[in-house]
Order: C-alpha cells, then structure tokens, then sequence
C-alpha cells in the first residue's frame, strides 16, 4: 500500500494541479494589482485624463508693480486612436491654415518616439502650440467633425514693461533632458530657461491637475468620470515680489541706450536689488510664443551680444574705484595713518604718474578727492613692506596675502553665494602664486605689482561687485548678499563683516563726499542727497578706456549704492558718473529734476557694433 504506484501517481497530478493554479493566481495578482499596464489599456478605452496645466506665478516689483503676467494661448491635440473614425484631414487642415504636407510631417513628427518618447494613441499628443483665439476659431465651432481632435488652454507670458529682459528671464518648451531630469514634465511642456523664470522654476510652475472624462466604445465624450470624485484641480503658481524697482530699472536702460555697459544699485542695508541693467538688452516679450526660437537666434548671433549680462558676468579692473578698498585696508594693517602724508609731482611722479597737479604733500582725504595716484602707490608699497624692508622675504609674502584676504571681504575675487543671481563672473584678486609663476619666487616686490595700487594689473572685478563694495562701504564695514526676492527667508544669515575698524569706513566715506563736492564728481552732486562717490577711469588694451563710477548717498544712513560702468566711453567723470547721479536722483526724490542732463546722457550713442568685454 505505501508503494502503490496509482497513489504516487495521484499525488504528482495533484502537486501539478496546485501549481497550475498557483501560477494562475500570482499571474492574475502581478496584472491586476502589481502591473497597472493592462488595466491601464482598458481604462484608456473608457477614460480619458486630460491635463490641467495651472497658471504660472506673477512676479511684481518692489512698490506692487505687476511685471510678468500670463496670456491665453491653445494648442490643438489628437488622439490617433480615435482618429480612425471618419477624420477628414483636409477640412481639419483648412481650418487651421495649413497643407496637408505640413499635416503629415507634424504626425511624423509626433509617431517618432526618439522624440516624443510619451507617444501613444489613447493619450492626446500636441498637434499645434501657441495659437491665438483667433487662429482656432474655426476648428472649436467644427470640433465635432473631428473624431480625436481637441483644444486645450495654455498660457505663455506676458510683460508690463519692455525692460528686465536679464533679470526675468523667459519661458520656453522643455527639452528631452528637462524631461529625462524631472518627470514633472512631458513632451511640449514649457519651464524657465534662463533668469529667475529658471531660478523660481519650481515654486512658479505650479502643480498640474486632472480632469478624468468618461467616453462610449466609439470614443465618443460622455462626461465627467464619477461626477469629478477622480479630478484634481491644478495649483497655480506661486507670485514672486522682487526687491526691483521698475521704474529706476527703466531710467537705468535708457540712460544706457546707444551705450555698452551696466548700471547696478543696492539697498546698502539688505543687500536688495533696486536695478540691475546690461547694455545692449532686448525686449522680453520679443522671446515669447512662436517666434521665441528665430529671435532668440538673433540675439544669440548678435555681435553686440546682448544675451551676455555684462552686469555680473563681466570683468574689468576697477581702476581709481579700487582707492576706496586700498584706503580702509592701508589703514587697517597699519601700512599708513590717517595724517600720512605723500609727496606728488602730478604727471612727473615715479614710479606712477598722477594725472594732473593738486599740490604736495597729499593727505589721504586730499588723495580720494583727487585721485592721486602716488599717494595709493606709497600707501600700497608700505602696507605690505611693514617690517619688511622691502624685500620679498617670508614678511612680504604674509603681508600680501593679508593684503589680499582684506580685499577679498569686500565681496571681490568671488561668486556671490546663497543668492538668486544666476550667472557670475567671480572677478579676480590675484593669488602669490600666480606672481610666483611669472616672476620667479623671489623675483616679485612691491614694485613689480604696484598697478594693483590703482586698480589695475591682474585685479578684475564684475559690476555687481562694485556695487556690493559701494554698499559695504556705505554700511561701514558689512553687506548683504546681493538677491532679487525680497522673501529670501535666510536674507539676516548672508551677511558678511568685513572685521575692520568702522573708523577707516567713516574716513574713506568723507573722501568720497569730497570727490563730490571738490573733486571729479562736481559736476553732479545735489548737495541736498549728501552724495559719496569715486570715478574711475580703467585702461582697456582693446580700444578706448572703460568709465566707471561707484557711489552710494546719503553719506550718513545711505539708502542706495551705485555702480555705473560704461565701455569705451573714456573718463569715468564724464559718462559713468552722471548715469549714477540721475539713478540717485530718481530713487530717492522719485523724479528727474536735470532734463537736460538726462537727455544728454540717454540720446548719446558710444557703442559700436562690435564691442564686447
């Protein structure tokens, strides 16, 4: 009985039974619970999910000004799958002002899965983008005739304003990578490209909805899915309040017009920025809709070009603006008193020249008003021969790096960090060893790198940073990271002390107040704004010199610091420092007095086709 074959047998035919069944049952548990995909295949049948795309979030200025919008646009989908139903292609063609040949490369376009990855026949696939209400008129009053056709809302952005292109940025259709990146988006999506359009693009975009529809075995629309219980309504945007004031931004671009160049302004006690302009610029609404690719190209192929924000890409050596820094850092490492006196033959000193007479010996207020070149080049040599004697010795290599971390806490030589400023040029200051390269060891002395002195040689710095060191000036020792949003909620943990002794700042900010009222600032000081200010005027081996200014006002609770740099326009004192001085004016009086300044200064065309830093 314990060997009985049939009983053998009977087991075995069981075990295969059980495990047939077994098999079944985890097969049908993989499809239906597990594997979503032929579920998915039955309900596309029945259900449709149309997307909800939510409105994008409004950016404003600092005073409420709405800057950036949106405006409705349509887009025109199929559904292949249903398309098979009686779809008249030339009529659908006629009422959307296109050829049959156009048609067929568009479906082409939209089968060819390297790319349109998304692609399938029960999902609707965009047909046309960024069409007016206009242009699809006709289509929404025939709909019916076209089985798998539909018209879905969008919206592209529009500007109050025609200023900002650099600092908003724009809104463009999404690339393979974007959606590969983040699997928010699809095929024919849009995001920020550049500026805080792509900065914000998270908070700004939004969250799509749903909306799921209910359709007959002929695809035909039957109604909301379960009276809506399975949509989910999309979350719009949320706004961006920038610490940009639109009208000062304005006046910064038109003064700028004909010009290359920058105008950057700061709030000296937050870091916030008032105006941020690159000369040439562009019209934002230029790079909306269909025409967002030809005339981007243009602009990409300009040889002025304009999409290069000269305001915190470009880099200059800061010439005489530099005084400022070598003044409070001097002071501070002892290299110089604040009754140190210097003597100046004008434009017979050695190993400098000064460019003009005003006297000898020279105080250090004296040398800020006028500029004096020798007294900053004595100033400089002796701060980093301190005990020295000016040899290039273990004593000489410390002083100069100290000299050149000081520098360094001015914001200078250095990307802004925690900021919402996309691209930055870091500038530099400098290393020992990249004199060590050129020179040799010991083949450098004070000498050797006295251009620094005056702002020149290897120093180069960007727009926004002088900027930044105009306002840390004007805060006696400390700044504000430079942002644009004034909810920058870690805004009090980005600031930055220099560490040095609020003496020095209050004495260097009384020169600048006589460079307005005595020295190459005269010329456009209202005395009633108590204005500071230093111009600068920067040798360029490409052309003509580079104007350039910094200044903040009033001298005691400043409300804003300006940097103005002006290419190829000569002397600082004639282009760069009227620029600053009617910014100034315009913030804090809210109006322009000097018209004919103003006008002066904004129909002046200095800039030629091809220039470029």
């Amino acid at each position: 009985m314990i060997n009985d074959p049939h009983t053998r047998r009977a087991g075995i035919i069981t075990g295969a039974v059980v495990l047939v069944v077994l098999i079944f049952i985890i097969r049908l548990f993989w499809l239906q619970i597990i594997d979503q995909s032929q579920k998915q295949k039955a309900d596309s049948n029945a259900l449709l999910r149309q997307v909800i795309y939510p409105s994008r979030g409004l950016i404003y200025d600092r005073n409420g000004e709405l800057l950036v919008f949106n405006q409705p646009i349509y887009e025109v989908t199929l559904i292949f799958q249903e398309m098979r139903h009686g779809f008249d292609t030339l009529a659908f063609c006629r009422c959307l002002d296109i050829d049959r040949q156009e048609f067929d490369e568009r479906i082409t376009a939209i089968r060819d899965k390297r790319r349109n990855r998304g692609f399938s026949t029960y999902t609707p696939q965009i047909f046309m983008s960024q069409l007016t209400k206009q242009e699809v008129a006709s289509l929404r009053e025939t709909s019916y005739k076209f089985s798998g056709a539909g018209i879905r809302k969008r919206t592209l952005r529009g500007y109050t304003y025609p200023y900002a292109a650099h600092i908003l940025g724009s809104v463009g259709e999404v690339s393979q990578a974007d959606i590969d990146r983040d699997d928010y988006y699809q095929a024919g999506d849009y995001a920020g490209r550049d500026g805080l359009e792509r900065t914000y693009e998270q908070r700004l975009r939004g969250e799509k909805g749903v909306e799921v529809i209910m359709r007959d075995s002929r695809g035909r629309i039957q109604g909301s899915y379960h009276d809506g219980a399975e949509d989910v309504e999309a979350i719009t945007g949320i706004d961006l309040h920038l610490s940009l004031d639109i009208q000062l931004q304005a006046l910064a671009e038109q003064l700028l017009q004909g010009k290359v160049g920058s105008v950057v302004a700061l709030e000296p006690a937050t870091g916030e920025i008032l105006a941020l302009a690159s000369s040439p610029t562009w019209n934002p609404e230029i790079l909306v809709g269909k025409q967002r690719s030809t005339q981007y190209n243009m602009l990409l192929t300009d040889p002025a070009k304009p999409l290069f924000n000269r305001a915190t890409q470009a880099t200059y050596p800061p010439g005489s603006t530099f005084k400022t820094i070598q003044s409070v850092v001097c002071l501070q490492e002892g290299g110089i008193t604040p009754q140190s006196k210097y003597p100046c033959s004008g434009p017979s000193s050695t190993p400098i020249k000064c460019t003009h007479h005003h006297g000898s010996p020279v105080s250090l207020l004296n040398a800020i008003e006028q500029s004096c070149n020798p007294y900053f080049w004595n100033a400089f040599r002796d701060m980093l021969q301190k005990d020295g004697f000016g040899d290039n010795n273990a004593t000489f290599r410390k002083r100069y790096n100290l000299w050149r971390d000081d520098v360094m806490k001015f914001g200078l030589g250095l990307r802004f960090e925690g900021t919402d400023i996309g691209e930055q040029s870091p500038g530099k200051i400098p290393l020992e060893r990249e004199f060590n390269r050129i020179y040799g060891e010991k083949g450098w002395k004070a000498i050797t790198i006295r251009s620094l002195s005056i702002g020149q040689g290897e120093v180069l710095v960007t727009p926004l940073q002088l900027a930044n060191q105009a306002a840390t000036l004007a805060n006696r020792g400390y700044y504000i990271t430079p942002h644009l949003n004034t909810e920058l909620t870690d805004a009090p943990t980005l600031r930055h002390e220099t560490g040095m002794d609020t003496a020095w700042f209050a004495l260097t900010a009384q020169g600048m107040h006589q460079v307005m009222t005595n020295g190459t600032g005269r010329w456009y000081n209202i005395d009633s704004l108590q204005m500071c200010g230093k111009t600068g005027t920067v040798q360029n081996p490409h052309g003509k010199d580079h104007a350039i200014f910094i200044g903040f006002a009033p001298m005691d609770n400043p409300k804003i610091a300006v940097a103005v740099v002006v290419e190829n326009a000569g002397f600082g004192a004639t282009w760069a420092a009227p620029v600053a001085s009617l910014v100034m004016e315009q913030y804090l009086t809210g109006t322009i007095r000097r018209k004919p300044l103003y006008n002066k200064i904004s129909n002046a065309v200095l800039a030629h086709p091809s220039a470029e830093q």
